[in-house]
């Protein structure tokens, strides 16, 4: 949202995996560089005040002593606490460095690293205590260390100005940094979550074929595929069968197996690269529409079943309209071979482009037991879901004569 600020960095811990580079990670060598810069310039002040001393030919005393002799092993000191608790005790190192500076030049280079690094965080609080205790240590400092005298106090306002000054641009700079490393993971988890929802997409698109070919192949096989098992039932059960019926029914197995050959074909085609298909000429075959169902219903007529068609229609739908209730129809005529062998089954296609696709298919009481089919249990909800994409509406029940009934409502689309 523009012009809304980032919150602020709380502390070095990291949702992140390990191997994912952070703004807020410092590596190996950004810690040495950080230590090397700081511990130059505390250096370089304290051998300064050194030099001039040796250039005065000052008189050696406890606090000339003391800066050639402690000084250094403070800085050192202070260089060690700022690279190990500057992280986990941002406030305390800072503070305590500070007040450490009060006694060793050297540390003041360690000083300014512990400063930069609480602004980095961005807390007015923290600001506002460490600002006073910044500028208090630096008015103090040139009265508790060892100083030449070009160095010597002067005004106390002018002290006072020198000090916010340096202070303010110390922190103005840790701040700046801040911000920086707050934009930087701003992007670091937008990014993140457009990769997140990427994959999401991904995964439920990929999800929804798998879905869209389950469908597709229950759909085509299970219809070619129950019309064979009833027949090679019957022939093992019926061994008193004649002649010409024994050679019938095998000829109904033999071309609904190869009619479910090529329809697998069909279906396993989407995927494959249409530029690569088997034929050379990388053309998806047409799928079924409704007009195919009255070819769906003879086949069916041809095995045995007995299926009366009322065709009513005043016009010839769309083609994803026609497509969905021929499967609808398919899957009926599957459903009452499986559950309701030997009873008829009556489809009728009533509908204009006003008032919609309305499709009934209605069986009557069974007339003999349940066929011993697999089943999967999935062919209802199939036709719920097609007919949901469709935009249309699925009823389903058994009807007070015993028999059952599946109606379909479908719209009309240009």
């Amino acid at each position: 949202m523009p012009g809304r600020r980032s919150p602020p960095y709380s502390g070095p811990v990291s949702t992140r995996p390990d191997n994912e580079w952070s703004p807020d990670r410092v590596s190996r060598f950004g810690l040495l560089w950080r230590i090397a810069v700081a511990g130059l310039t505390g250096y370089l002040l304290w051998f300064s005040v050194v030099a001039l001393f040796v250039a005065q030919q000052a008189p050696v005393t406890a606090a000339t002593a003391r800066l050639v002799m402690i000084d250094p092993l403070l800085g050192l000191v202070s260089l060690g606490v700022v690279a190990r608790w500057r992280r986990t005790h941002p406030m305390a190192t800072a503070i305590g460095v500070a007040l450490i500076s009060l006694f060793s030049i050297s540390s003041s280079g360690a000083s300014i690293w512990a400063a930069v690094s609480v602004a980095t965080r961005r807390r007015p609080r923290e600001l506002a205590i460490l600002s006073v205790v910044i500028v208090a240590v630096s008015l103090l400092a040139l009265r508790t260390l060892p100083m030449p005298e070009v160095f010597a106090p002067g005004p106390w306002w002018f002290e006072a100005v020198f000090a916010v000054l340096g202070t303010a641009v110390n922190l103005a700079v840790g701040y700046a940094v801040g911000s920086r490393r707050a934009v930087t993971r701003a992007w670091i988890d937008r990014a993140r979550t457009a990769e997140a929802e990427q994959r999401a997409r991904v995964a439920a698109a990929q999800s929804g074929e798998r879905t869209r070919i389950a469908r597709e192949m229950h759909d085509v096989l299970a219809h070619r595929i129950s019309l064979v098992a009833l027949h090679s039932g019957a022939l093992r059960y019926r061994s008193d069968l004649p002649e010409g019926e024994r050679e019938q029914a095998l000829d109904i197995i033999h071309s609904n197996a190869e009619q479910a050959l090529a329809d697998l074909r069909e279906v396993l085609g989407v995927l494959r690269d249409p530029t690569a298909s088997g034929d050379g000429q990388g053309v998806e075959p047409p799928q079924p529409e409704l007009p195919d169902v009255v070819r769906l219903v003879d086949e069916a007529r041809a095995a045995g079943e007995r299926i009366d068609l009322d065709d009513h229609l005043d016009d010839v739908p769309s083609t994803p309209t026609g497509r969905t209730a021929y499967r609808i129809v398919q899957e009926g005529l599957t459903n009452a071979r499986k559950h309701a062998p030997g009873a008829r089954v009556t489809v009728r296609l009533t509908g204009n482009p006003r008032e919609g696709l309305t499709l009934t298919l209605t069986n009557a009481r069974p007339v003999a037991a349940p066929a011993t089919l697999p089943t999967s249990g999935l062919g209802l909800l199939g036709l719920t879901e097609r007919v949901a994409l469709a935009g249309g509406r699925l009823e389903q029940g058994v009807t007070p004569e015993g028999g059952y009934r599946l109606a379909v409502w479908l719209p009309w689309a240009p």
